[in-house]
């Protein structure tokens, strides 16, 4: 992944509990409960007070080792989580990636199941609002949903699911016409569940064209036949997830593309425009069982924009491009966080967003990107208030037309409460923490290798995350930390 510019913690044994920042923690393996933290046991008073006075007595003594340093940072650690606020109602929302943070592939990632202890109450209601953001998107939310209760031990509605492709309800304009689907899993219940009235899949172009897709031999027709032509042209394109045969999708997309969804016709490689095309889930790699991360959907976009341009020589451009790391979903996202919010008849305005993942390039670049749009926003407010202000004159100053113009999505979905967007990045899944440092750390981010999608540039502060932590347990308690939340023991 190319991120070995991050760096570790010295100690021997730890290896991922350093954070960026700790302006808010005396030291960093405060940050965490790497070494033997005790957690957030119950103590008898008389207990509580020898353990208050043994703490006193450490903080005065001045042995400098690196063995009393790090008892004292246990005890600071110990007694900060025992001394939180108790608050009624969050300020904040969490946005949970799925793969390397609580699963690889089937199996559940047994830190999950103790953070998610920390996120409900007895009644099994989640104390804080709570999404999962995930780019997969061969499955049904409901259906995910129930995977991620069996896997937690908590309950979880469809409506705290956002997959690759939940965005896609945004897109009315295309809602009614007719669109290819490309995927696996059930594709056209996926299609109609965001709203899609006219689909088509891939397998209905094969049945309807059996002479365009000829590469695997044993799939060809035996015998000539003609188009069965009962399809109506194809209007757009949409990409759910990676194909089981890509061969084939690569092919009848490309087809599509080309004939301007007429596949009657032949190909048409002077045209300066092609069919609107829409992308779900970006990303290059994920990780599943293997040691090492898989070829995911954004490796098949890479084979179809090199397949389109060897052949037409221009770029494959897309209507809009979901799932992590664009913008859209985040702000989709904190749409869902405020509904959940809203529904629990909690008032408090949501002001924090902290995403959780595992993936520099997709979890960590699409949280700081959306938190530099949050930046970006109040900036453009403060700007708007000023040159609203009423001169001397009386006359209202102007305003920039940029100034005071929303993104589309934004008036779709009213605009954002959230003030920051951090990113906390776990040790779980695709990052790696043990990848040895380069010898020289100023060039280690000229010599990252960008897995982002191509029409992302690439930025080393957006990949920078604002906390590396050893789990997704250890993430949860941290921000609890961070924000103060939970009660007093």
């Amino acid at each position: 992944m190319g991120v070995s510019h991050f760096p570790v913690c010295r100690r021997e044994g730890c290896v991922s509990c350093w954070t960026r920042t700790t302006s808010s923690l005396s030291s960093h393996h405060t940050a965490t409960k790497l070494h033997g933290d005790t957690g957030r046991s119950r103590l008898r008073p008389e207990k509580r007070r020898i353990e208050m006075k043994m703490f006193l007595n450490a903080l005065l003594r001045s042995a400098s080792g690196a063995g009393s340093r790090h008892v004292r940072q246990q005890r600071v650690a110990t007694l900060g989580r025992r001394g939180l606020c108790s608050k009624s109602e969050p300020s904040f929302g969490l946005l949970f990636d799925i793969d390397g943070v609580l699963v690889r592939g089937k199996t559940p990632i047994p830190a999950a199941k103790r953070a998610f202890q920390k996120l409900v109450d007895a009644n099994g209601q989640f104390v804080v609002p709570v999404v999962f953001v995930t780019n997969a998107g061969n499955c049904l939310r409901q259906k995910k949903a129930d995977q991620l209760s069996h896997i937690l031990g908590v309950p979880i509605s469809q409506d705290q699911v956002m997959m690759s492709h939940s965005p896609l309800r945004m897109f009315k304009k295309y809602h009614d016409k007719y669109v290819l689907v490309s995927g696996q899993g059930p594709v056209l219940d996926i299609a109609k569940n965001v709203g899609f009235t006219n689909v088509v899949s891939i397998d209905m172009l094969r049945e309807s064209f059996p002479l365009l897709d000829m590469v695997d031999h044993n799939r060809r027709p035996k015998l000539p036949s003609s188009p069965v032509v009962n399809l109506p042209r194809v209007e757009a394109v949409v990409l759910f997830g990676e194909p089981i045969r890509w061969e084939t999708n690569l092919q009848l997309i490309i087809d599509v593309l080309l004939t301007n969804g007429n596949l009657s016709n032949a190909y048409e490689t002077t045209h300066s425009t092609h069919l609107p095309l829409l992308a779900c889930n970006m990303d290059l790699m994920w990780m599943a069982e293997a040691h090492s991360p898989r070829f995911g959907h954004g490796t098949f976009m890479v084979c179809l924009e090199n397949i389109y341009k060897k052949i037409t020589g221009k770029d494959l451009k897309y209507e809009a491009l979901m799932g992590k790391p664009s913008e859209l979903t985040y702000h989709f996202a904190e749409f869902l966080i405020r509904e959940q919010a809203a529904e629990r008849g909690w008032s408090a305005p949501i002001r924090s967003l902290y995403a959780i993942g595992d993936n520099l390039m997709t979890d960590i670049y699409g949280a700081n990107l959306y938190n530099r749009y949050l930046d970006e926003r109040m900036a453009r407010k403060s700007t708007k208030a000023v040159a609203n202000m009423v001169t001397g004159a009386g006359t209202p100053a102007s305003v920039p037309q940029e100034v005071d113009m929303d993104n589309g999505w934004e008036s779709e979905l009213a605009s954002p409460s959230a003030t920051s967007c951090k990113s906390i990045l776990v040790c779980t899944g695709v990052y790696n923490p043990h990848m040895d440092l380069p010898k020289d750390a100023s060039q280690c981010i000229k010599e990252t290798v960008f897995h982002g999608h191509r029409d992302f540039r690439f930025d080393p502060a957006l990949v920078e995350p604002e906390k590396i932590v050893e789990d997704v347990d250890a993430a949860v308690e941290l921000i609890f930390e961070m924000e103060k939340f939970g009660t007093a023991v």
